[in-house]
């Protein structure tokens, strides 16, 4: 049963402690919200929610001293913060805005993670399950905040949550009728430390779950993550042509032109679309396992698939001028995803890398690179870095910024080339989001045509 609070602590006025408070107010609780900012952005935010009846407390490290039921933490607050700390010192349980959500579900929940490519799943997953005739909403850590959707009200078959580590970091009874991890790369180290800390995290969305439930796992990585989760559930193989063999592990698999369930029988044909690859293949067979699981035909993830368009800012084909290829792949904020998108471009490849550093090995790359890169354009923090990785692998250059960049890719650059914006690396040192950077990337070919 739902339980419901008198007071609540909210850590955090971005979207998702905005969503929760709202959420919580709305139930008729106390709630006061917390943030160490003070912006322009925030006051607006806090007015709104002071207009509801919530206290609001700009510019503070320490929570106030009252007794709370409850606190809410957003995503953006690492779970190892003072702040966080001392709240749970106090005894007071701490939860993830994702599980608050979640717990007010009044539908079935696919939950889908990973290190790379969760958001394209998610929204592949989800329309797939409209083309079934299901009533579905994506919310997490992709669109609105879990506790937006579910206040909503509206009447739903499936909640199709996009779930991060950040999010995970936190949880306590969160529980997917299904649940997906699409893989598991180091990632968000300058966060939760170290790669097996990381892993740890990712398991968690699976670690409550029931015989009733089913975890989705890459083939790869299910005997690890399956023992730290620890969980009674059912459990599905997704993967990508297994090696040869009479019996092939029960699951779902990519092999070109088609997912098969095996021990061979063609489920999903993919021909034609974007899915028809290795990298995206894994995708897709993902998906094919979870929306079994879900009760849904793989004809309507066929369908899905054909009509599928691709999320801003990953591998988005943005034009061709002068025979050269521009490709944004700015969503790509680590080294594995960086290498996926090598993998899938075909021709000489001209890469614009760098950015905010992760704590990552930028070693791994210097085969793959060797091969396909014809030169690699390095900005941000991460330059230095990235050159002493790679100058012996492909000839590098410090463009310092994305704008000089692609003029000097530009520059370069000879018909059948593409020009690759893959950065394997955040943001922030340079732009708002990873959004911003795309933007400036699509900016600067539109001031080339």
């Amino acid at each position: 049963m739902m339980q419901l609070y008198q007071t609540a602590l909210v850590l955090g006025l971005a979207s998702s402690g905005e969503a929760a408070a709202r959420l919580l107010l709305g139930e008729g609780a106390r709630v006061v919200v917390m943030d160490r900012g003070d912006s322009e952005i925030l006051r607006r935010r806090a007015g709104a929610l002071q207009s509801l009846g919530a206290e609001i407390c700009l510019g503070v490290t320490a929570p106030p001293p009252d007794d709370f039921e409850i606190a809410v933490v957003s995503p953006g607050i690492p779970a190892v913060s003072d702040t966080v700390k001392s709240v749970m010192d106090r005894g007071i349980p701490v939860v993830s805005e994702l599980e608050l959500g979640w717990s007010r579900a009044k539908c079935r929940v696919l939950a889908i993670s990973g290190s790379n490519g969760k958001s394209t799943l998610v929204k592949l997953c989800a329309e797939a399950l409209a083309q079934a005739g299901l009533r579905t909403a994506i919310a997490g850590n992709y669109g609105t905040p879990v506790s937006a959707v579910v206040g909503e009200g509206r009447a739903l078959d499936w909640l199709a949550l996009e779930v991060s580590s950040f999010q995970l970091e936190t949880v306590q009874a969160f529980r997917p009728d299904v649940g997906v991890l699409l893989n598991v790369t180091p990632n968000h180290l300058d966060r939760h430390g170290d790669f097996q800390t990381y892993r740890r995290i990712k398991s968690r969305l699976f670690a409550r779950m029931t015989p009733a439930d089913t975890g989705v796992m890459n083939q790869a990585i299910l005997p690890e993550i399956r023992a730290l989760a620890g969980s009674p559930n059912r459990w599905i193989a997704a993967g990508v042509d297994p090696a040869s063999g009479a019996n092939p592990p029960p699951g779902f698999f990519y092999r070109p032109g088609a997912i098969h369930n095996s021990p061979g029988r063609e489920t999903v044909d993919l021909r034609g679309t974007l899915f028809d690859n290795a990298v995206m293949g894994l995708t897709a067979a993902a998906a094919a396992a979870a929306l079994s699981a879900c009760g849904v035909e793989g004809r309507c993830l066929a369908e899905a698939a054909r009509a599928f368009q691709p999320l801003p800012h990953r591998m988005q084909d943005i034009g061709a001028l002068r025979g050269i290829r521009f490709v944004d792949d700015s969503k790509a904020t680590n080294l594995a995803a960086m290498l996926a998108a090598l993998t899938m471009t075909r021709g000489p490849i001209r890469l614009i890398a760098g950015g905010l550093p992760k704590h990552e090995s930028y070693e791994p790359a210097r085969e793959l690179l060797a091969e396909k890169a014809a030169k690699v354009y390095l900005i941000g923090q991460a330059a230095e870095a990235m050159a002493a990785a790679w100058r012996t692998a492909a000839p590098c250059e410090m463009s310092g910024t994305l704008a000089q960049a692609v003029a000097q890719a530009w520059r370069e650059a000879r018909p059948g080339d593409t020009i690759l914006l893959s950065p394997a690396c955040a943001s922030f040192d340079q732009f708002r989001g990873f959004e911003e950077r795309g933007e400036c990337f699509v900016n600067a070919f539109k001031t080339l045509s």
